[in-house]
């Protein structure tokens, strides 16, 4: 038996010698072969054994020598996947380390290359070679970061991203974003610009791809962006034909990226570009050609069948924008003459569309409305009579061309342009309605079998009554006439319309409620009907706005306000329509708002006037009972409570000529009405109130202006800024603010200026130092001399919190006024409140500059007085400060005022008030007496207490 086990295991050891010495062998004649320069035969052995091995160390120096016989034949992959299977059994395997480096070098893969050699060098720390190539790839390391890091390579990495049609849709979106931000920095927007790039743009453009116009328009537009010599060259390049046909295709982001690229163009040539170009100058010539062939573009455009609605509207959007003067005090207006001559009947055929009928140009909800926007803008550009006489002239003409009675298409055409007009320049679309047969036409039209012709003349109707003279006229010879259409027309569109034009009459008086125009109950029947049609989701939105449009005008009544904000189903189908991409609506929501939250303009009515005019038999404007101040809070509370901020937030979010100045201003009555109560301010900045605000303090009128700033300054005052204006828009909120701080804004506006402003500069540094850049010192220092208590208080409250900033401490510092005495004697006036703030100014602003405790006491005889009394006062907050000022003192380096001050009764007060026992009322004034009564000790002026031995 033991035999037996005995050749068993011998049989065995055999064998396992047998198998592993044929590896072996294959690996030696693997070795003479490789030796002999023969690799490929070199290889086979390897391969060979690599397949009979069985044991993991052999098996890694076989593949180790086969990566050797790899990378001598120039197949890198395979030497670093041999590489890599012997560094797998043996981490510190230098030898495969070092090939493996090899082959990822030879592949491009330097960071992974020179994380191997890395490891051969730090287990063998002084192999020359290992330490040469680490050096080298280094090197190669950092250039290739600093080319691929170049804007060059990146300007092509991005082209070459989006130009490859296998790339993966997400790339390529990135590569696009990246190629915007880049063309925004001016040395990326040259590099595009010099390495071909308006070419490749062109190339994407021409793909036809929606996202790749996109993004070669918005690519444009950073490179045209303040470059008058780049935006000449681009506008030359792709042709202002080209870009207009971009703008004219159905894509409304398209259209308006290409409106912002025109818009940029015109910036730039227009003067917006202010770099001096040096010698370069002579090279940028006059852009006037230019800017004159982008306006004949557009004006084609607002006229061509070829153009879509959304091209429409962004080619209306920029004549509303470029054409007018900025302001009245500009004298040329030859760009509003030039537009009149050459597109004025344009605009004109835009206004006539009538969508239900055939071959009309394409237009969007706002189209006819925006056009209405730009005559009105036109016209009121006009200088003289002379050009005024031109317009009317070319209008007068336009609308004689297209009535014919014979044809009726043609007859409606010059109704709906005249309904344009009156949407715009009023006085201009009244006068034509005042022309012989046009009112008859009218009439005669609301009579017609065709729905189409008498929902044009009832639009007439409505748009013509606009003013109180022309709403007579109509109430005496065309209210039973809507009357008769509202009740025989089984069309809702023409129903709706002819109840508009009976609402717009009903609310001719106003507010007044004694000028009714209609009977009792009237109005709220109207106002009904009007709620139940904007409640139901089942008529049109274009519908639903007429009904909002007839609650515009209802709403003037106060019973009609009441009963609109309790219903609030239709408080929100209003906000919801609001939110939709039809803007015809903003002026309409704008007015009801207005209405129920009573901010319009009110004539302060004088008792011993009203007298006067009762006794001369005058008619006097009476309130609604229902106007009266609770009432008005009570729709404020309903009105936020349904969503109106979030619904205010979109109307101004707007990019659109429809959200006009006055829109604007309306806007931002409803915001200053509703932060009236500072119980409802964290619910507006919840909804974004705060955000929307700010664009409405920056344009507009100047009214609409101050009363969102206004707004503004109500809300800063309890806000946190960082939540009421996130990011970088909290600094936009300065300059509104400190706006308010001027003389001409009435007293209420000044002081909620001032605590805003108070409540910024306790923010932060950065707030502070925006405050003082924007010139607000002057005034906030006026305002501490003021007579007014309570704006003397808030001034001084926001100096107190702007004294640690380092300019305002250099104004005090300054020689030859009056800064620091005031701050002196507001300590010692009798109201707490200005004493706190004004203690604490000069408490923080002591400390901070040493001189200023030398200062103080020369610049007013009552000061140890003042002093004295802060420290000696009842409230702990005023004590704490006046000692405070005693203890910046006692540190300011000047032995005189200290010792001044230790032979004064100050010291006694001091003993007294530092011997009290600790009380957690009085903590903090107790403690800082015994700090200055120690300060005293260590500068040797007293000496401590001690009893005999």
């Amino acid at each position: 038996m033991i035999y037996f086990v005995f050749c068993v295991l011998l049989s065995l050891t055999v064998s396992f010698f047998c198998q592993m010495g044929e590896p072996m062998q294959l690996k030696d004649e693997g070795n003479k072969h490789f030796q002999a320069g023969d690799f490929d035969q070199a290889i086979e052995c390897y391969t060979k054994a690599i397949k009979m091995c069985k044991d993991k160390k052999v098996l890694a120096v076989i593949h180790r020598n086969r990566s050797a016989c790899y990378l001598k034949k120039e197949n890198y992959s395979s030497a670093a996947s041999d590489a890599s299977k012997a560094i797998d059994v043996d981490a510190a395997d230098v030898k495969a380390l070092y090939r493996r480096c090899q082959a990822l070098e030879k592949l491009g893969k330097l960071d992974m290359a020179f994380k191997d050699v890395q490891r051969c060098a730090t287990i063998e720390p002084k192999n020359k070679t290992f330490l040469e190539t680490l050096r080298r790839l280094g090197a190669e390391i950092q250039a290739k970061l600093k080319t691929t890091f170049s804007t060059d390579s990146r300007v092509q990495n991005m082209f070459d991203i989006l130009l490859d049609e296998e790339m993966e849709k997400d790339k390529k979106e990135k590569a696009a974003n990246n190629l915007i931000v880049l063309s925004r920095e001016d040395a990326g927007a040259e590099r595009i610009f010099q390495n071909n790039g308006v070419q490749l743009l062109q190339n994407m453009i021409e793909t036809g791809k929606p996202e790749m116009i996109l993004a070669a328009v918005r690519t444009l537009s950073g490179m045209c962006t303040g470059h008058k010599a780049r935006a000449m060259a681009i506008v030359n390049m792709v042709g202002v034909d080209k870009i207009c046909s971009i703008m004219a295709v159905d894509n409304e982001e398209i259209a308006l990226a290409t409106c912002n690229l025109f818009q940029c163009i015109n910036d730039s040539l227009s003067g917006g570009d202010k770099r001096d170009y040096g010698k370069e100058a002579s090279l940028v010539l006059d852009a006037a050609k230019d800017l004159k062939n982008i306006l004949l573009s557009l004006l084609e455009m607002v006229g061509s069948k070829k153009v879509s609605g959304h091209g429409r509207d962004q080619a209306l959007n920029l004549l509303c924008k470029n054409v007018p003067r900025k302001g009245k005090k500009e004298k040329d207006n030859s760009r509003a003459l030039f537009t009149i001559d050459h597109g004025l009947k344009k605009i004109l055929k835009v206004c006539g569309q009538v969508p239900e009928l055939p071959d009309q140009l394409l237009l969007t909800e706002n189209t006819q409305l925006i056009a209405s926007v730009l005559l009105n803008k036109l016209y009121d550009d006009l200088k003289c009579d002379p050009e005024r006489n031109n317009f009317r002239d070319i209008c007068d003409e336009y609308i004689k061309s297209k009535i014919d009675p014979n044809n009726m298409d043609k007859t409606i055409h010059a109704i709906n342009t005249i309904s344009g007009l009156l949407q715009g320049p009023f006085d201009v679309g009244n006068a034509l309605i005042g022309h012989q047969g046009i009112m008859e036409m009218m009439v005669a039209l609301c009579g017609s079998e065709r729905e189409v012709d008498q929902m044009v003349a009832v639009e007439a109707l409505i748009h013509s009554s606009t003013k109180m003279s022309r709403a007579t006229f109509i109430i005496t010879n065309g209210v039973s006439l809507l009357k008769d259409i509202y009740k025989k027309t089984k069309n809702e569109k023409i129903k709706i319309r002819a109840l508009v034009g009976l609402c717009k009459l009903g609310s001719a008086g106003g507010d007044d409620y004694s000028l009714r125009q209609f009977a009792e109950g009237s109005t709220e029947k109207l106002a009904k009907q009007c709620r139940k049609w904007l409640c139901n989701p089942q008529i049109d939105a274009k519908t639903r706005k007429w009904a909002t449009e007839g609650l515009a005008y209802l709403t003037n009544d106060a019973d009609v306000k009441d009963d609109f904000v309790e219903d609030e189903m239709a408080l929100k189908a209003m906000f919801e329509l609001a939110k939709s991409k039809d803007k015809t609506i903003l002026y309409a929501v704008a007015c009801i708002l207005v209405n129920c939250t009573n901010c319009y303009d009110k004539k302060e009515i004088i008792p011993e006037l009203v007298q006067l005019a009762k006794f001369s038999k005058q008619h006097v404007p009476e309130q609604h009972p229902k106007d009266k101040k609770d009432f008005i809070e009570k729709r404020v509370k309903r009105l936020l409570k349904a969503g109106v901020i979030s619904a205010l937030a979109v109307m101004v979010k707007a990019d659109s000529s429809i959200l006009t100045d006055q829109t604007k201003e309306m806007l931002a009555r409803v915001f200053l009405a509703l932060s009236d109560d500072p119980k409802d301010r964290g619910t507006i900045v919840a909804q974004g109130g705060g955000k929307a605000l700010i664009p409405l303090a920056l344009e507009g009128t100047d009214a609409g202006k101050v009363k969102a700033s206004h707004a503004l300054a109500k809300i800063a005052a309890i806000s946190n800024p960082e939540i009421a204006f996130p990011g970088e828009r909290v600094y936009e909120v300065v300059r509104p603010l400190v706006n308010l701080l001027h003389t001409d804004r009435e007293g209420m506006q000044n002081f909620e200026a001032l605590r805003g402003l108070t409540n910024f500069a306790g923010f932060s540094e950065k707030l502070r130092v925006k405050i003082v850049k924007e010139n607000a010192l002057p005034d906030i220092e006026n305002y501490m001399f003021e007579e007014h208590d309570e704006l003397r208080q808030a001034a001084t409250e926001c100096m107190c919190n702007l004294v640690t900033c380092k300019e305002v401490q250099e104004r005090y510092l300054e020689d030859g006024n009056d800064k620091l005495k005031l701050l002196v004697l507001l300590c010692g006036e009798d109201d707490e409140k200005l004493q706190i703030a004004a203690a604490g100014a000069l408490a923080m602003i002591t400390a901070s500059q040493k001189k200023l405790c030398t200062k103080m006491t020369q610049v007013t005889a009552q000061w140890l007085e003042i002093l004295q009394r802060l420290c000696l006062h009842d409230n702990p907050h005023i004590q704490h400060r006046g000692l405070v000022i005693v203890h910046n003192m006692f540190n300011s380096d000047d032995n005189e005022l200290t010792k001044k001050l230790i032979e004064s009764e100050m010291l006694e007060i001091l003993t007294i008030i530092g011997k009290a026992a600790d009380n957690p009322k009085r903590q903090e004034p107790i403690d800082t007496a015994r700090a200055c009564l120690v300060r005293a000790m260590d500068l040797g002026l007293i000496k401590p207490f001690s009893s005999p031995s």
